[in-house]
């Protein structure tokens, strides 16, 4: 079960209901060779934004000190910072190194639990691959393949409960890999399957008051897209052309 905690931005007290300007990022890939080139970018954002979202792939290889430079630019970060892992921070196996280091530096995971920010709920987890909509890979055949599709399931389950865990009027998704087709375009369609899963789609559209998904992962795929609701998904990979002109997605909820 998710744990829930809520977070307070630095700025003015909380008003009910007022609308929260949220700014999203994926595939910043901090490395230590480039050190302080999100720092300008993060001093901006603390005077744009209510809250920022960092949708994975926050190291290069997931080693600790990769975490180690993007900690030091996020100093420079003066509201709540909330993230999951994308698949470059499990590359070298030690994930909980990349998280307890961005941790200390005061990030929020949403992985294992969800937070309110000014009555507004965030719930996020990587995802998964695995294909979108009639063309997903289905759990047949060697235990290699249902091993594979079943990790899509179980973060798609993860998401699940966390989205159960919520009770705000307006919620916000934050994931890695992509949940709908439309923004992975522009990716070669061969290595669509490997870009996200529809089961992601499915379960967040089980749910009321979601207003945006942010994800990352597809660095050459299409800004924005809808689930078979309609509800907006946000693909804000930092290679991405966005309205902002900017890096960073900016978005009020």
């Amino acid at each position: 079960m998710a744990e829930r905690t809520e977070v307070a931005p630095d700025a003015a007290p909380a008003i009910t209901h007022r609308r929260l300007r949220v700014a999203a990022i994926g595939d910043v890939h901090a490395s230590p060779t480039a050190r302080g080139r999100w720092r300008d970018m993060l001093t901006e954002i603390s005077h744009a934004a209510d809250v920022l979202c960092l949708c994975g792939d926050l190291t290069s290889h997931g080693t600790a000190q990769e975490a180690e430079a993007l900690a030091e630019d996020l100093r420079a970060c003066a509201v709540p910072v909330l993230a999951v892992l994308g698949n470059h921070d499990h590359h070298c196996g030690r994930p909980e190194e990349v998280s307890r280091v961005l941790c200390d530096a005061g990030v929020k995971f949403l992985e294992d639990e969800v937070h309110e920010v000014d009555g507004v709920g965030f719930a996020g987890v990587k995802g998964f691959c695995g294909g979108f909509d009639g063309r997903m890979l289905d759990a047949f055949g060697e235990a290699a393949i249902k091993s594979f599709v079943q990790e899509v399931l179980d973060e798609a389950l993860r998401l699940e409960h966390a989205l159960k865990s919520l009770e705000t009027e307006r919620t916000v998704v934050v994931l890695h890999y992509a949940p709908v087709e439309a923004t992975v375009k522009g990716e070669p369609e061969a290595i669509f399957p490997f870009l996200g899963c529809s089961r992601l789609a499915e379960t967040i559209d089980r749910f009321d008051g979601i207003k945006a998904v942010f994800h990352g992962h597809a660095h050459h795929g299409t800004y924005e897209g809808r689930t078979r609701k309609g509800i907006p998904v946000f693909n804000v990979a930092a290679q991405i052309a966005k309205p902002t002109g900017k890096p960073y997605a900016l978005l009020e909820v």
